[in-house]
Parts: structure tokens; sequence; C-alpha cells
């Protein structure tokens, strides 16, 4: 059983750049593919970013390719996704997921969930 937290949500102005983390325990990080989804008020959850377990192989929502960047630190059982030139749009709650073997964009895949963080994008 996996537990997932995720932290660093904050309001920030468009145009800004945040790190948001999630921190794994109760697994072996490192057996993991992880996720990253977001849901916005209203609209349904979606991939924004994955990677796989050694963080040779990551996948990117066309919608934050060149502004996002996942990666992984299996030492510190830890997930990050740094985000750069945000934009109102990409307000949402952000979820970290994780599954076992390959990485892949589709959320009925992912076995465990964390909680969210809250990711406000101002104009």
């Amino acid at each position: 059983q996996v537990q997932l937290v995720e932290f660093g949500g904050r309001l920030v102005q468009a145009g800004g750049s945040l790190r948001i983390s999630c921190a794994a325990s109760g697994g072996a990080f490192e057996n993991y593919a992880m996720g990253w989804f977001r849901q916005a008020a209203g609209k349904e959850r979606e991939f924004v970013a994955g990677i796989d377990w050694s963080g040779g192989t990551t996948l990117y929502a066309d919608s934050v390719k060149g502004r996002f960047t996942i990666s992984r630190d299996n030492t510190k059982n830890r997930v990050y996704l740094q985000m750069s030139s945000l934009k109102p749009d990409d307000t949402a709650v952000y979820f970290c997921a994780a599954r076992t073997i390959t990485v892949v964009a589709a959320a009925n895949l992912y076995t465990y969930w964390g909680q969210g963080t809250q990711v406000t994008v101002s104009s």
C-alpha cells in the first residue's frame, strides 16, 4: 500500500513559476511509475505529466509541453512537477498518482492517489 501526499501548491501570478512535490511512503517507490494529474473546477481530471521508475521516460500533455518538467528522486521517495510560464488555465487541484510497470496517461490505470494540492494562477 502506497501513500501519497502532495504539497507546495499556492497562489502564483501568471507568467510565474512553481514547484510542487509529492512524497510517497509505504512501498518500494522505485517500483512505481508516477503521474501528475489536475482537475479544475467543473472539469474532468486530466493527465499532466508522467515518469517511469527510473526517470528515463517522461510523458507530457500537449498543453504543458515546454513549460512543465516532471522529475523524481528515488532516494527521497519524491516526485516533482516544476511549472513555469504559468497561465490562469493551469489553475486546478494537482494530484500525484502511482502505478507499477510503465508510465501511462490514463488515470484509470493508476492505483494509488494523493489528496491533491491547489494551484491558483492569477491573471
